[in-house]
């Protein structure tokens, strides 16, 4: 909204200083600075009423140092992340911007249906909360309502670089080499529709989902929404399904997630500046910048829960809090066009997933064939595994946030290995 009324003074009434709003950096950083704000004075006092409210949280006894301490821990804290994120976005984002909708909806969607979950385990007695075909439904609709506008939104397009032989040949015809020695006058073509995404360690880094069909019929390339639909809802709920394993022990979701996010900010800022992503040999996509302000605020927020989170934590972020951090995630990666980096950058997530996995599978075929269950790891996710070696939680949140780092890292680099 400050956006609108700041443009409005600047043109009416030429009012000084009022043509920063219009640059995304500042308008990110007042998000990130607002969120961290609110998350940090408000988080108290949403805290205070959670507790009066008695929504504390159930512990079972799974044999875990600590773990009775935690009995009656304030839970769905989750609601802070997503007032300390959507206020600062209303306030600074272009809010016709079609990332920045996706988004949003994408906040309040997901977190719904975590709140949903968590209401009927507190306030319904029923310590497995709403049923997990609800979920994956919510999950699902999510997916077809992000990919579909991704897809089909005439907003949502990529503009490519004029090859280089083909400039040449333009230089040539024109008689001129402005562009042989000017970078910034590289030609590009029209914004087009486009199902391509990056892709890592490919020489021209580059996938189309397009060529799934093409490589059977060249006339089925109208239909590529078949393959990336199903596609951006199976992201979408491996994402969240992972951010909701994650959330076990004090600080250790709403961590790796800020690092996580931040890398996806950098990939959203680079990705919506036709410079940078000309010299990074990623794709340009217009009005992908504006989902800059989102993630600021967004980080803001988890840096400001995790002011309460950290052990010992104050409150627990539940499903509201989880389900929501990974369907954010998975949404910004998909529009970045970033999704296959999804399994490096989210490494934490993928582990704690695979572990369950793991545990799960060869217990059953343990206990087929033998008669009885073995399990891989002492527990599950990974990180209670740890917990059971007797490694206090604390440790093992600060390490998976190094891990969370060493893989954002390698994540930028991948740019430029191919």
């Amino acid at each position: 909204m400050l956006y609108y009324l700041f443009e409005y003074l600047e043109q009416q009434y030429q009012l000084p200083g009022a043509s920063v709003f219009q640059f995304i950096s500042f308008r990110a950083a007042l998000a990130v600075i607002i969120s961290l704000l609110i998350s940090m004075i408000f988080g108290k006092n949403i805290i205070n009423f959670l507790r009066k409210q008695q929504i504390g949280e159930t512990v079972r006894d799974l044999g875990l140092e600590g773990q009775k301490q935690k009995q009656g821990t304030p839970t769905m804290g989750g609601v802070i992340i997503i007032i300390a994120t959507l206020i600062p976005v209303l306030l600074f984002a272009r809010l016709d911007n079609v990332y920045v909708i996706l988004l949003v909806v994408t906040t309040l969607w997901m977190g719904t249906i975590g709140f949903i979950d968590d209401y009927i385990k507190k306030f319904k007695n029923d310590k497995d909360g709403l049923k997990g075909k609800f979920k994956v439904l919510g999950q699902v609709g999510l997916g077809l309502i992000v990919g579909s506008v991704l897809y089909f939104n005439d907003h949502v397009t990529i503009k490519e670089q004029v090859p280089q032989q083909i400039q040449t040949a333009m230089v040539s015809a024109n008689n001129s080499m402005i562009l042989m020695h000017n970078p910034a006058a590289k030609q590009f073509y029209p914004e087009t529709k486009s199902t391509k995404t990056n892709i890592p360690f490919l020489k021209n880094n580059e996938f189309d989902y397009a060529d799934i069909l093409t490589f059977f019929n060249e006339d089925w390339k109208g239909y590529a929404w078949i393959i990336f639909i199903p596609v951006v809802i199976f992201i979408i709920t491996a994402v969240s399904n992972g951010a909701n394993l994650t959330d076990g022990i004090d600080g250790l979701a709403a961590g790796t997630s800020a690092i996580s996010v931040v890398v996806l900010g950098l990939f959203a800022w680079l990705s919506g500046n036709i410079i940078f992503s000309d010299y990074l040999n990623i794709m340009y996509i217009p009005r992908i910048g504006e989902m800059t302000i989102f993630v600021g605020a967004f980080v803001g927020a988890l840096i400001g829960f995790l002011w309460y989170n950290t052990f010992p934590a104050q409150v627990f972020m539940g499903d509201t809090g989880s389900l929501t951090i990974g369907g954010i995630i998975a949404v910004i990666a998909i529009a970045v066009r970033k999704e296959l980096l999804i399994p490096i950058l989210c490494g934490v997530f993928l582990a704690e997933n695979l572990s369950v996995v793991l545990q799960v599978s060869y217990f059953k075929y343990t206990k087929k064939k033998y008669g009885e269950g073995k399990r891989i790891f002492l527990m599950s996710p990974l990180h209670h595994h740890y917990q059971k070696k007797g490694m206090h939680e604390s440790k093992i949140v600060n390490r998976f946030w190094i891990v969370a780092i060493m893989l954002g890292v390698l994540t930028v680099v991948t740019l430029k290995l191919r």
